[in-house]
């Protein structure tokens, strides 16, 4: 992934896509979209490092699943990733 992706210019329905995305996942994970997209954005920066990723094609989501310690539910994180390549040190 380049720099240039994150500035490559989305259509309207995009974005709006990506903010309804935004809405729905801070609100079962009980925290603002800011803090959200400042999610997205740490892991697309780490991964970055290791590999090329398709930011476009990234959906985080947070759900509900059961604890393993019979706490009952608990949020979970889920990161769908595409890979374009791998970085070689």
């Amino acid at each position: 992934m380049s720099l240039m992706d994150f500035f490559k210019k989305k259509n309207s329905g995009e974005v709006a896509v990506d903010r309804l995305k935004l809405v729905l996942v801070s609100d079962r994970a009980n925290c603002s979209p800011e803090v959200m997209e400042k999610i997205k954005n740490d892991i697309i920066k780490v991964i970055s490092k290791y590999m090329e990723i398709d930011a476009d094609g990234l959906d985080i989501q947070i759900t509900q699943t059961e604890s393993e310690s019979d706490n009952g539910k608990v949020p979970a994180l889920y990161a769908n990733i595409p890979i374009k390549e791998m970085r070689h040190s």
